[in-house]
């Protein structure tokens, strides 16, 4: 069975958010990359479908320099081989990414059975790319799916649709997105790492079409604080002090 599962890095925001000088763009100086929760669990059902049935999984990563890391780390809990679609940037419109994804899956030449992405990206969270993927490569598609099973050359795959499940069956060759919840991701072993290092990526170009949705700017979420406040030195201290316990109802 060949499977592709397309994957995108993205800032690992753990603390608050910078962007650059000019407001177009998340500063990630001092921020790592990651993947999305519904990408690491499409990376995990297709290794087990691997195992399941044999075959080979292929990644497909479009962005600049550094999203080999991402890669490699999918290497190393089971991924064969990868597609690197070299980008200056991994914030694309849907329309663009689909059909570099599109353009890459077909130049490569695999009779792919089954493409898998999340369902949404964790930055833009537009939920399209895959929808315009399958329409780009003529194929079935399902989406925000959390339950899947493969035989006889059918997928059946569930959605959850608030507390009750709709059932679908996707005949192969097809497009599937994936939910956060659909599994839950191994860890890379040891030796998983070591194999990872010499897993082949393949560099292509992106050869993007022109943007059809525009940036305007960026607007970071004003966050209250609720650190420590600095009250001064000296006799104005302590009387910011006492105020503040009696804003608090320690003092009356």
């Amino acid at each position: 069975m060949e499977i592709c599962v397309c994957i995108k890095r993205y800032p690992s925001l753990g603390s608050a958010i910078m962007l650059t000088d000019d407001g177009m763009a998340i500063d990630t100086d001092k921020l790592g990359f990651t993947l999305s929760p519904h990408e690491e669990c499409a990376v995990e059902a297709a290794v087990q479908l691997k195992e399941e049935h044999g075959g080979t999984v292929t990644l497909i990563s479009m962005g600049p320099e550094g999203v080999e890391e991402q890669i490699r780390e999918q290497f190393a809990i089971g991924a064969d081989r990868a597609i690197w679609i070299h980008s200056d940037s991994t914030d694309v419109d849907p329309q663009a990414a689909a059909k570099a994804i599109g353009d890459a899956i077909e130049a490569d030449g695999t009779a792919f059975d089954l493409i898998l992405l999340g369902s949404e990206s964790a930055d833009n969270a537009n939920a399209q790319t895959g929808v315009r993927l399958a329409h780009r490569l003529g194929r079935p598609v399902a989406t925000a799916v959390k339950g899947m099973t493969i035989a006889d050359g059918v997928a059946t795959c569930e959605r959850a649709v608030g507390t009750m499940r709709e059932v679908y069956q996707v005949p192969l060759p097809a497009v599937i997105t994936v939910k956060d919840g659909l599994n839950i991701p191994r860890y890379p072993s040891v030796p998983g790492r070591i194999k990872a290092r010499k897993k082949p990526i393949e560099e292509v170009p992106a050869n993007l079409d022109a943007p059809r949705i525009e940036l305007l700017g960026l607007t970071a979420p004003i966050r209250e604080s609720k650190g420590a406040q600095d009250l001064g030195a000296g006799e104005e201290a302590a009387d910011a002090l006492v105020d503040v316990m009696k804003q608090i109802g320690v003092l009356s």
